[in-house]
């Protein structure tokens, strides 16, 4: 939930502030845990790069990574990726966190922990693609979203927060609505009780990332390289990922986007809906870091733009 290399938004119930440290999680201790479960690693170079709200991420040698939670809530999210990130990594058109490794629990900690592939590039944060770097990042993210929304198995994680109907998220809506700029807080209302409206998902519930914005998406030499934390990964309406048109798209991008997907008009309208969601969880969370006031800003404008 939320990137690993800095700290997001939570978009389950509405909170204020990042939660605290359930453990330390430090170089120390996961060199500890190198020694111990995978030897033969333990004595690559090791450096932090990032803590979100769930996981601390360090760096292991040129080519991995290890993402160690710091809470118990995201030893769940570890597991769902271990088991079934690999498989489908394979199918994706973009560099992923695949995980290569699985760590447990030890003495001095309580939790799974994994060791994935590094991902290189910065995270596009709050900006936003326009131009031909636009259409060449809508392209990119066309491909991601076809390849993942695939009818998902039936025994595939299901999210309470992601994937579900826009109706079960309208209560966080309603709470964070005062943080959207006065000056559009109406029409960003309009927008939301529009996408209320659109007709529900009624197919097989697909793959979602489940957290695709631009704080886990990453950008090296003008285009996109990869995108990480697959936490949130789930079955569900592929409307909550397609909202990403909204996040880091600007409007010749993000019609791209949707010519190169093609989903039908319902689903759409609650992409928009999804962005509106995220967009105020952004806002809402704006004094915890200002990209996430950028992010915030940016994707309402985006959704009222499109009126």
């Amino acid at each position: 939930m939320g990137p690993d290399r800095i700290g997001a938004p939570y978009a389950g119930p509405v909170l204020r502030g990042a939660p605290p440290a359930e453990v330390t999680v430090d170089a120390a201790l996961v060199r500890r845990l190198l020694r111990a479960q995978h030897p033969d690693l333990a004595g690559l170079p090791l450096r932090r790069i990032g803590a979100g709200w769930d996981n601390v991420v360090l760096r292991l040698g040129p080519e991995l990574c290890v993402r160690v939670p710091r809470r118990a809530r995201a030893a769940p999210l570890i597991a769902t990726e271990l088991a079934w990130l690999p498989g489908l990594a394979s199918q994706l058109p973009l560099p992923v966190p695949e995980p290569v490794r699985a760590g447990g629990p030890a003495d001095d900690y309580p939790w799974p922990w994994l060791i994935c592939r590094y991902v290189p590039g910065q995270p596009l944060a709050g900006r936003m693609l326009g131009g031909a770097r636009g259409l060449r990042g809508a392209e990119d993210l066309a491909a991601l979203l076809v390849a993942l929304h695939v009818a998902a198995p039936r025994d595939a994680p299901r999210n309470a927060y992601r994937g579900v109907p826009l109706s079960v998220r309208a209560p966080s809506v309603e709470l964070a609505l005062p943080a959207a700029p006065a000056r559009s807080r109406a029409r960003v209302q309009q927008a939301w009780v529009r996408a209320l409206s659109a007709p529900e998902h009624h197919g097989p519930p697909r793959w979602l990332h489940g957290d695709l914005h631009g704080l886990n998406i990453l950008a090296a030499r003008g285009r996109i390289s990869g995108v990480i934390d697959f936490g949130d990964l789930c079955a569900g309406d592929p409307a909550t990922d397609l909202a990403v048109a909204w996040l880091v798209l600007d409007g010749p991008a993000r019609r791209r986007l949707r010519q190169l997907v093609a989903p039908d008009d319902a689903i759409w309208e609650r992409a928009r809906g999804w962005a509106v969601l995220l967009g105020l969880m952004f806002a809402l969370h704006a004094r915890d870091d200002q990209r996430h006031a950028e992010i915030g800003r940016r994707t309402l404008d985006a959704v009222v733009a499109d009126d």
